[in-house]
């Protein structure tokens, strides 16, 4: 039998992982540039946002149904083609529309690496599968903390946005080098022998469908509430840039540090905990100022660090029959919700700066008004308090995830026991 290189896989998962994640991060250092530039409404930069998070559970969906047909390998291919035609279209853009379309191919790349790359992590860690996903996920906040440091010192040199892009060529290369030629295991699934009508009845199970439920909470806290810091907060910090480079810091080294943490809490008891820290750390942002929003992002980050992956690890460990399917119904609920939730985010924005400002004026000519002028001003003031009021409104999700999760770890013996018995 040809020899499984587990480690080399998991390092091009890992680094596939990085591209996905820098989009994440590029793309919300570039969200201010794009506005200006192309004159486009905090509305419209929530639909080019959101078309990553559409274009992912579609990928992910599509890839979870085929991935046993077609292997892990094969899928990574499309990822990787996804990616190098989204990254170059978005470098050569020149409207709305080549925004919308580019930023859907990277979504639709970002999909398929996780279509393949999460049942690939469970297959070849079958020992330790909660553990070691919170370990590949590490490089989704790594990836944040590389791509927003390339966001602040290229601004800092002055190179623009589509420099920042071409950043990752290098390890959408470095991926394609790593999995080429491989072989690839059968999924876990498949070595198992689980038959496909069970796996789509755990699809369907009330537990399965109550973490779908949960997924849509989890996802919009961390991901809605990254990818607009730097336009909620601009204006209550002088390098919005460097919170979303923080918190993903902190969220790398929790998951790196994710076996004990699992072992001593069990997924369910660490995912109450998390909603609990999520939901303080978001209404400390919105009432924070200065160096005091810090020490706030902290709490939200170790509150959101553990959520994806653990969310993923309790399907493939307590619903283990959903096999691939699902992890990516899973993975697909999560990029949906935030897709829905990317433009409301923006719409509400809008109208939080409009009833800002005073009375009968008109927010675009506000928000193009030149530096040092009284319009410019007011629009300062307005974002001032706006961004803070999103934050507020956004810690009720978590306080519902709490109450949520506290039902499940209060579950979690009768959890033990049904998959003791599977």
């Amino acid at each position: 039998m040809e020899y499984i290189n587990r480690n080399r896989l998991f390092l091009a998962s890992c680094t596939a992982l990085v591209v996905t994640s820098m989009t994440f991060a590029i793309r919300a250092g570039m969200i201010n540039p794009l506005g200006v530039q192309f004159g486009l409404s905090n509305e419209q930069l929530g639909w080019i946002a959101s078309m990553a998070f559409l274009g992912f559970p579609i990928a992910v969906i599509i890839g979870g149904l085929v991935v046993d047909i077609i292997g892990m390998g094969r899928l990574m291919v499309v990822a990787f083609i996804a990616h190098l035609a989204g990254i170059l279209l978005t470098i050569f853009a020149s409207d709305f529309w080549t925004l919308l379309i580019s930023t859907l191919l990277i979504g639709l790349a970002n999909g398929t690496v996780e279509a393949a790359c999460n049942p690939l992590v469970a297959t070849l860690y079958p020992e330790n599968k909660t553990t070691k996903l919170n370990h590949f996920h590490v490089w989704f906040p790594g990836g944040i903390v590389i791509g927003g440091l390339i966001v602040y010192f290229m601004n800092q040199a002055g190179l623009n946005w589509q420099w920042q892009m071409s950043t990752m060529f290098l390890p959408l290369l470095a991926y394609g080098y790593l999995f080429g030629g491989q072989r690839f295991p059968v999924t876990e699934r498949v070595a198992v022998g689980v038959s496909t009508s069970e796996m789509y009845s755990a699809v369907v199970s009330p537990l399965f469908l109550f973490m779908v439920l949960c997924m849509f909470g989890t996802a919009i806290t961390e991901l809605g509430t990254n990818q607009w810091i730097d336009v909620l907060l601009k204006k209550v910090t002088d390098s919005p840039i460097l919170i979303l480079v923080m918190v993903s810091g902190i969220m790398a080294l929790g998951r790196s540090l994710a076996e004990p943490v699992v072992h001593r809490f069990s997924p369910p008891g660490v995912l109450l905990a998390s909603a609990i820290l999520a939901a303080l750390g978001l209404y400390a942002m919105s009432i924070a100022d200065g160096a005091t929003i810090f020490a706030a992002a902290a709490i939200f980050a170790l509150g959101v660090t553990y959520f994806w992956p653990t969310m993923l690890g309790f399907v493939s460990e307590y619903i283990h029959k959903s096999g691939a399917v699902g992890l990516a119904v899973i993975g697909a609920a999560g990029m949906f919700a935030t897709f829905i939730f990317q433009p409301v985010i923006g719409a509400v924005y809008d109208a939080a700066l409009a009833q800002a400002l005073p009375a009968g004026a008109e927010l675009a000519a506000y928000k193009a008004a030149a530096a040092g002028s009284t319009e410019a001003a007011a629009y300062a003031d307005a974002q001032v308090l706006a961004g803070p009021s999103i934050l507020r409104r956004m810690a009720f999700i978590p306080v519902a995830l709490t109450v949520a999760f506290g039902v499940l770890f209060f579950m979690r013996k009768r959890l033990e026991h049904r998959r003791t018995r599977a």
